[in-house]
C-alpha cells in the first residue's frame, strides 16, 4: 500500500505541471525537466523506480580543483626507465579533468559530470567505461555520480535513454531501436563497490539497474527471450552485422543480437551479486531463470561447432558468419563450457583474425569489409572493447593472453602518444596511428589504456576492497610501484615492486598499508603462475 502511495504521488507529480489542454490529451510535457518529450503519457510504470532517490533528488555542483591539486590526490606510479609513460598517465588525467562539466539549470541533472569529449552530450556507453578508470581518481572529484544524471532522468517503466544532451533532454524516443544501450551501467556500479565497499551507493543504485533491466528484458525481447539492438544500440555503430535490406546502424535486422544477450546474463550475474549482499531476495528471484535461458539459447543456436565462434542469429536460424569483438563479451559470462571457450578465445591469437599489428580490433581481418585503418567499427581498436577483453581475459584464467594484448595495446597507444601528444578515439589495427576520422584528446574513455590498463594490468594490481583482498600479478621485470593507492573511502597503499632478472624470480614487494589486507602475488610466465598469499597488518610489509 505504501508503494502504491508513492506511485500515485509519482504520477500526480507528473500530470500537475501539464497544462489543462495537454493533460486532458494525457501527453507528457515538453517542458518537464524530467523528460522533454511531447508525446502522449503510454507508460506502464515500473514499481522499482519509485524508489529511484536521483529523480527527485536536488543538484549538486562539484567545482574540480586545478591540476597541481589533482597530482596531490590521485595514485602517483612510477616505472624505472619509463618516464614518458609516466608522462602519459598524468596527460591523461589532465586532459579528463577539462572535460568536467556542470549541470545547466532546468536540465534535472543531479550532478558535476566528465563529459565523453564527443559532442556534449552524454553517452551510457562512454561514461560507463569512463567511470571505470575515473574511479581512481574519486579522491579528487566524485566522477561516479556521473552516472548518477542517467539513473535522474530514468522513465516511470525503468527505460534509460543511451544519449541524453546537456539540456536534459533525450536524443532517441525510447522505442527507437537506437535508444539505448549497451547496458554496462551494473558494471561499472560493481567495479566501484569493489574499490570503495560503498554500500550505501549500491543500495541506491539497485533498484534504478533492476528496473532498467527489466524494461530491456519486457521492450528489446523476441518472443523466445533473447535480445535485439542494432548499431548505435550496441555502441558498434557500423560493424556489417545486420542482413542485407536493413539498415547497419538504424535497424534490428530482426535478428537475435550476441552481445545483447551476453550483457544481459553479465547484468542478472551483477544483480544477484548486488541482490545478496543487500539481501533483496524477491527481486533478484527472476534472474537466475534467465541466466540459464539466455545461456542454454546462446550455446544451442549461436555457436558455430565448424568455426569455434559466436555470431548472431538472423531471423531464419542461421548463423550470421561475422566476426566481430562483440563475441568476447562471453568473457564476463559462464556461457560457454570450457573447451568451447577455449576455441573461442584462440581466434585472439590468430594473425589471420584478431592478432594484428594492434590489438584487438573490432571486426576480423579476414572479413571482406576490414579496413587497415579501422574506419570506425570495420576494424578500429577501441579502448573499450579491448579493456572488455583483457579483463574478461584474466577473470578467466588466460593470464599470458591477457598480457600480450595489453601490452601490445598500451604500447600501441603510447608509440601514438609519443608521435602527437594526446590521445585518440580509436586506432588503426595495421599501423601505429590513430583511426579514420578519429577524434583526438579524447579522455574519454581512452583514458583507459594510460591508467585503468596500467595500473591494472601493467602494474597488475588489481583489489576488491569489498573483500579486503589485493592482487599483484608481475609480469614486468622492471622496479615499478605505485603511492597514494585509494584503498577504501579514506585508506591508501604505497606499493612498491623490486626489478628482477627473469621472470621466474620472485619479486620483491614492499606495502605501506592503513588496514589489515590478504594480499596475493602472482609471477611467471603462463596461465599457471606462481602463487604466494600473505595476510598483512597496518604499517610497513615485505612479501
Amino acid at each position: 500500500m505504501k508503494l502504491f502511495k508513492q506511485i500515485s504521488t509519482l504520477i500526480a507529480g507528473t500530470l500537475l505541471s501539464v497544462p489543462v489542454g495537454m493533460a486532458a490529451q494525457n501527453l507528457m510535457p515538453s517542458g518537464s525537466p524530467l523528460y522533454k518529450l511531447p508525446y502522449k503519457n503510454t507508460y506502464v510504470m515500473e514499481t522499482l523506480v519509485a524508489e529511484n532517490q536521483f529523480r527527485t533528488q536536488k543538484t549538486v555542483k562539484t567545482i574540480p580543483g586545478a591540476f597541481e591539486k589533482a597530482r596531490k590526490l590521485l595514485p602517483a606510479p612510477y616505472w624505472e626507465g619509463h618516464n614518458e609513460q609516466i608522462n602519459m598517465y598524468w596527460k591523461a588525467w589532465q586532459i579528463g579533468i577539462k572535460n568536467i562539466c556542470q549541470p545547466e539549470d532546468g536540465s534535472g541533472f543531479v550532478s558535476s559530470y566528465i563529459a565523453p569529449a564527443y559532442n556534449g552530450n552524454i553517452f551510457m556507453w562512454d561514461d560507463s567505461f569512463i567511470t571505470m578508470f575515473c574511479r581512481y581518481g574519486r579522491r579528487f572529484f566524485p566522477f561516479q555520480q556521473t552516472l548518477d544524471n542517467f539513473y535522474a532522468k530514468q522513465h516511470p517503466d525503468g527505460f534509460i535513454c543511451r544519449e541524453i544532451r546537456a539540456d536534459g533532454s533525450d536524443c532517441f524516443g525510447r522505442y527507437d531501436p537506437t535508444s539505448t544501450g549497451p547496458n554496462l551501467l551494473p558494471w561499472s556500479e560493481w567495479l566501484y563497490y569493489t574499490s570503495t565497499g560503498d554500500e550505501n551507493r549500491l543500495n541506491k543504485v539497485f533498484p534504478v539497474l533492476a528496473a532498467y533491466y527489466k524494461w530491456l528484458k519486457l521492450n528489446r525481447t523476441w518472443r523466445n527471450g533473447t535480445y535485439w539492438s542494432s548499431g548505435w544500440g550496441t555502441g558498434m555503430d557500423n560493424m556489417p552485422r545486420v542482413p542485407e535490406g536493413y539498415n547497419t546502424i538504424y535497424s534490428n535486422g530482426h535478428m537475435i543480437w550476441l552481445d545483447a544477450c551476453l550483457q544481459q546474463i553479465q547484468v542478472a550475474q551483477i544483480l544477484l551479486k548486488m541482490g545478496f549482499y543487500l539481501e533483496r531476495w524477491q527481486e533478484i528471484e527472476e534472474f537466475e531463470d534467465d541466466i540459464k535461458k539466455l545461456t542454454n539459447y546462446i550455446n544451442k543456436n549461436m555457436w558455430s561447432e565448424k568455426d569455434g565462434f559466436l555470431y548472431d542469429q538472423y531471423e531464419n536460424d542461421s548463423l550470421s558468419g561475422t566476426q566481430g569483438i562483440y563475441a568476447y563479451w562471453a568473457l564476463h559470462t559462464d556461457v560457454l563450457p570450457k573447451q568451447r571457450l577455449d576455441r573461442l578465445v584462440a581466434h585472439l591469437d590468430d594473425t589471420a583474425t584478431f592478432n594484428r599489428p594492434h590489438r584487438v580490433p573490432s571486426l576480423s581481418a579476414a572479413n571482406s569489409k576490414y579496413k587497415a585503418n579501422g574506419r570506425y567499427w570495420v576494424g578500429g581498436v577501441w579502448p573499450g572493447t579491448n579493456y572488455m577483453v583483457v579483463s574478461g581475459l584474466v577473470e578467466k584464467g588466460y593470464r599470458r593472453m591477457a598480457w600480450d594484448i595489453v601490452r601490445n595495446h598500451y604500447d600501441q597507444v603510447f608509440k601514438v602518444f609519443q608521435e602527437t601528444g594526446t590521445f585518440w578515439e580509436y586506432y588503426a589495427p595495421e599501423a601505429t596511428e590513430p583511426g579514420f576520422m578519429a577524434r583526438k584528446d579524447f579522455v574519454g574513455w581512452t583514458g583507459l589504456p594510460p591508467i585503468a590498463d596500467l595500473i591494472e594490468y601493467i602494474f597488475g594490481i588489481r583489489s576488491d576492497y569489498a573483500e579486503k583482498k589485493l592482487t599483484i600479478d608481475v609480469n614486468l621485470l622492471d622496479g615499478y610501484g605505485i603511492d597514494h593507492y585509494p584503498w577504501g573511502e579514506d585508506g591508501q597503499l604505497d606499493i612498491k615492486v623490486g626489478k628482477r632478472k627473469n621472470s621466474d624470480q620472485k619479486p620483491h614487494v614492499t606495502i605501506k598499508s592503513t588496514s589489515d589486507i590478504e594480499v596475493t602475488l602472482l609471477w611467471g610466465n603462463g596461465d599457471q603462475p606462481h602463487r604466494l598469499v600473505k595476510h598483512i597488518k597496518v604499517g610497513n610489509n615485505t612479501l
